[in-house]
């Protein structure tokens, strides 16, 4: 049977460019491809006929010979494809070729080795630790490889076999038409190697649940929601890959004082009418140690006092940020004759704040009903 005019095959023109060529390969691959028309022959004929005639077209010495000799130009020169020319398309055909490895070429794909799992832990502080820092002591779970099997899950002596289908080679090719078909090995999974008897220790896993004692660094300034990385304290890495890392999540505990807003602290001390009225000291327990709080004469519920420096130090940076105290002026709820007594004297001599207020509104209300 004589095969077909590769314009024809691709559904271009003579003249068609580099980038509409591949754009047609690209469209039939994706149609006819094996894996989409599983037990279809003829699919997988149109695919194969679709490579080879890209195959040809892409090259430009061979387009040239078949361009003016047609399918007798290019005897004896199918064996010389470029497998680089598919690149462009190892997403539609990395498998299905082997690729790398297409018509013969290259070498035995092994699988690789995979860096091992990262591994959380939640640790809680309490607000002193997150501004002085620590040295925290964790327990961590993790996996250890088994040291009997050195992590490869077979006995030590016997347990582990070269596969006897692919020999090692951790694939097997096939061939179909003028394509070399590589696969991973079915039987060894691509490891060129299969366990004859699993290691007793650790039951053919390679790892065994272990939990490791670490010392941890908290630097200063640390906040909830911050993660402390430990390089290579995660799981152990597959087939000789690093292993991954340890996160420790931080959870800053909530103070019975102070409220943490970013770098700042903020608390609230009580006083009543006559010492906000007067001013008065008080002394305030910082993690600085005892500090002298100076509530001026006359201050207003809701005024607040900074601290300059007291606060939490930046984690990124130089400094520390601020300590506000806010004044909550208390009124007495409930008063004995000898204060009511004084406080209505007092009230005598203070200025009758409220008095421009209400005059102004009854004079509104004088002027609406006259």
């Amino acid at each position: 049977m004589s095969k077909r005019d590769y314009y024809e095959v691709l559904g271009v023109q003579r003249g068609a460019g580099e980038q509409e060529m591949k754009s047609a390969y690209r469209k039939l691959a994706l149609q006819y491809h094996p894996d989409r028309n599983p037990n279809n022959t003829e699919a997988e004929e149109r695919f194969k006929e679709a490579a080879e005639a890209y195959g040809v077209l892409s090259d430009a010495q061979k387009r040239a010979a078949y361009d003016r000799y047609g399918h007798p130009g290019l005897q004896g020169a199918s064996a010389g494809f470029d497998p680089s020319a598919f690149s462009d398309f190892s997403d539609i055909l990395g498998d299905f070729f082997g690729f790398g490895d297409m018509f013969g070429a290259g070498r035995s794909r092994q699988p690789q080795a995979q860096q091992g799992g990262d591994v959380r832990y939640d640790l809680e502080i309490n607000l002193e630790d997150s501004i002085q820092g620590l040295k925290a002591n964790l327990l961590v779970p993790k996996l250890e490889a088994c040291s009997r099997c050195g992590g490869n899950g077979a006995e030590p002596k016997d347990g582990i076999v070269t596969c006897p289908i692919c020999r090692g080679r951790g694939e097997t090719v096939f061939q179909q038409g003028f394509l070399s078909i590589r696969r991973t090995c079915s039987q060894c999974a691509g490891h060129g190697k299969i366990i004859r008897r699993p290691c007793t220790a650790c039951r053919g896993e390679g790892h065994l649940r272990a939990e490791r004692r670490l010392e941890v660094n908290i630097p200063p300034g640390i906040d909830t929601g911050t993660r402390v990385r430990v390089t290579g304290e995660g799981q152990p890495g597959v087939r000789g890959g690093p292993p991954g890392d340890l996160y420790v999540v931080i959870k800053v505990a909530s103070h019975s004082i102070f409220e943490r807003r970013e770098y700042d602290l903020h608390c609230t001390i009580p006083v009543n009418v006559a010492q906000a009225a007067l001013g008065i000291e008080v002394d305030l327990l910082t993690f600085d140690g005892l500090q002298t709080v100076k509530v001026p004469a006359g201050t207003q519920p809701g005024d607040e006092i900074r601290l300059k420096e007291l606060g939490v130090p930046r984690l990124r940076g130089s400094g520390r940020g601020d300590i506000y105290v806010h004044v909550d002026v208390k009124v007495p709820a409930k008063l004995t004759r000898e204060q009511k007594k004084l406080f209505e004297e007092l009230l005598e001599t203070l200025p009758a704040e409220n008095e421009p207020h209400y005059k102004g509104l009854f004079d509104k209300v004088k002027d609406y009903f006259m």
